[in-house]
């Protein structure tokens, strides 16, 4: 396979740089009437908390309560992806979501989500979870490079794959 082609590089099968214009639509809160500043904090606040309920999802796990954790750390992700809410909305969110440059992340990011709780409830394994659970943060990071033009082209290249 040719460098650039393949789905690690969905950009290059497209002419178009990916849609950046957060602000332009309606945001999920425009009933509030939320200014383009407070809409960020909003957005920001959803991220750090996303990131603390993660983060204490991973300390719960040390401590060997792996269902707590799968609870803690997929409650965390999909608090970090509502505060897209704030900046885009949530319907335009799940357009953009499943555009060709992001489909095959997007599907990976949200099977992920649900094979780290069949690992963890089902299966109450905790490997499996961690290896689910990583699979996830791998497709959201390749899922959020989409949005800005030419990130994946550069980590592709920093990692050897393009």
């Amino acid at each position: 396979m040719a460098p650039g082609k393949g789905w690690f590089n969905l950009e290059s099968q497209t002419s178009v740089i990916p849609d950046t214009s957060f602000f332009e639509g309606d945001s999920a809160f425009k009933f509030l009437n939320l200014s383009k500043t407070t809409r960020l904090y909003g957005f920001g606040g959803c991220l750090l908390a996303g990131f603390v309920l993660s983060l204490l999802g991973t300390i719960v796990l040390t401590l060997g309560q792996l269902t707590l954790f799968a609870v803690l750390y997929i409650l965390g992700t999909i608090v970090s992806l509502v505060g897209t809410g704030f900046l885009i909305g949530f319907f335009k969110q799940l357009k953009l979501m499943f555009k060709p440059v992001r489909i095959v992340a997007s599907v990976i990011f949200l099977a992920s989500i649900g094979l780290v709780f069949v690992a963890a409830f089902v299966l109450s394994n905790g490997v499996l979870s961690i290896i689910f659970v990583i699979i996830e943060f791998l497709a959201f990071t390749w899922y959020n490079l989409s949005y800005i033009p030419y990130a994946r082209s550069v980590v592709s290249k920093a990692v050897g794959l393009g």
